[in-house]
């Protein structure tokens, strides 16, 4: 399969059916600088359904948003389905994979050390906190004291009131650019930056895999989509997106990051929904996905007040995803952040759900290493666990 990575020694490292010879032994994948036409879960953290939607520019026609019917009854019915029991072999497996991303022209991650870390983010230097930064900082403290945005958390007030700029004011919002497409980067009031830049990984895999299909261009659909910068990638490579999230503030922010990429002729479907909601109803429409990426939050809320427990609901989630994958699929790709678990517990998740379709499920973690001269010295951040199924071998 195009854009499908070996370890070292150029071995796929497993066998169908039965686990891999060098499990145990992480395989390292590292993804090509990206940059170029065409060349990322959007992650947890996503803003809750109560956040204002953000305003628009005068005279933009924003793409059109799919609200869901109201209609309890149904979706009671709906989250009856039971989980599917699937017969024949598990698939082969790939054990344990380290996915890094390597620093992007939009991105760096410049240091880390004493509980944070120093990051730009196209002409932002930004500074955050990293709990898993125990190591002490590289860089002089000259090159700390030069950010343009550092999160403090003093305040519980939305918006900028959470950031302090040592330099000057900034505005919520400034242009980036990744994998050749350009969307907004937005300080946020819970930490995060608009933009997930670990996912980098999973894009250069999902453009790859797209530019590769012949025929009828692939079906994306991106679960938990955010702001949408994983979708406006996977459309500029010439897919066909679905993007779906509960919060009608980050879908507008995904419509403003359409617009400033200039892909509004490209063809994404904005639908403001429950997840699981949206994919027990196209199970039931029978339509089919080419490849599905979703990166669930450990809790969450729908725009009705549904509730998302991720230890809870994945298995029901992964099972209807299966369903809704197509004939000829790509992959099936989850992600998972802050949740207190081994990735083994996704991935026999995952291996079980697969199970009877052969090809592989591959696991692990995606990290990020330090910018610099001397890549001895460069230390990794591992910001998440991962498990995707690949219809091959």
């Amino acid at each position: 399969m195009a854009g499908r990575k070996r370890d070292k020694a150029g071995r796929p490292g497993d066998r169908k059916g039965a686990p891999a010879k060098t499990r145990g032994a992480p395989h390292r994948d590292v993804t090509s600088k990206a940059g170029g036409k065409g060349g990322h879960r959007d992650a947890g953290g996503k803003p809750s359904s109560r956040d204002r939607e953000p305003a628009r520019k005068a005279g933009a026609k924003p793409a059109p948003i799919q609200v869901a019917a109201q209609d309890d009854k149904q979706a009671s019915q709906l989250f009856d389905r039971p989980l599917t029991r699937h017969s024949g072999a598990l698939p082969g497996e790939r054990i344990p994979v380290i996915l890094e991303s390597l620093e992007d022209q939009g991105y760096q991650l410049l240091d880390s050390g004493n509980g944070e870390k120093l990051e730009r983010y196209g002409p932002m230097r930004i500074v955050r906190p990293e709990a898993q930064a125990l190591w002490p900082r590289r860089m002089k403290p000259g090159e700390w004291d030069n950010a343009d945005a550092v999160f403090t958390g003093d305040t519980e007030e939305d918006g900028l009131g959470r950031w302090a700029f040592p330099k000057a004011p900034l505005g919520e919002t400034w242009p980036m650019q990744l994998m050749g497409v350009d969307f907004h980067g937005r300080l946020t009031s819970f930490r995060h930056v608009g933009v997930f830049p670990e996912q980098l990984a999973h894009w250069r895999f999902m453009v790859d895999a797209i530019e590769a299909r012949k025929g009828a261009p692939a079906k994306v659909l991106n679960l938990f989509g955010y702001t949408g910068v994983a979708s406006l990638i996977a459309a500029s490579a010439g897919a066909e997106v679905t993007h779906v999230d509960a919060s009608k503030k980050a879908i507008g922010w995904a419509r403003e990051n359409q617009a400033l990429a200039g892909l509004d002729k490209k063809p994404i479907r904005w639908i403001c929904d429950d997840a699981m909601k949206f994919l027990l109803r196209e199970e039931k429409r029978g339509n089919g996905y080419d490849l599905i990426l979703t990166d669930p939050p450990k809790f969450g809320r729908g725009p009705n007040g549904e509730v998302w427990q991720l230890f809870d609901h994945l298995p029901l989630m992964l099972d209807v995803c299966r369903a809704v994958l197509s004939r000829n699929p790509i992959g099936l790709v989850l992600t998972a952040y802050s949740i207190r678990a081994s990735f083994y517990s996704i991935h026999e998740l995952m291996r079980e759900t697969m199970r009877g379709a052969g090809g592989r499920v591959e696991s692990g973690e995606l990290i990020i290493r330090e910018s610099g001269d001397d890549a001895s010295e460069a230390r990794a951040l591992s910001t998440s666990l991962f498990s995707r199924w690949l219809p091959h071998e």
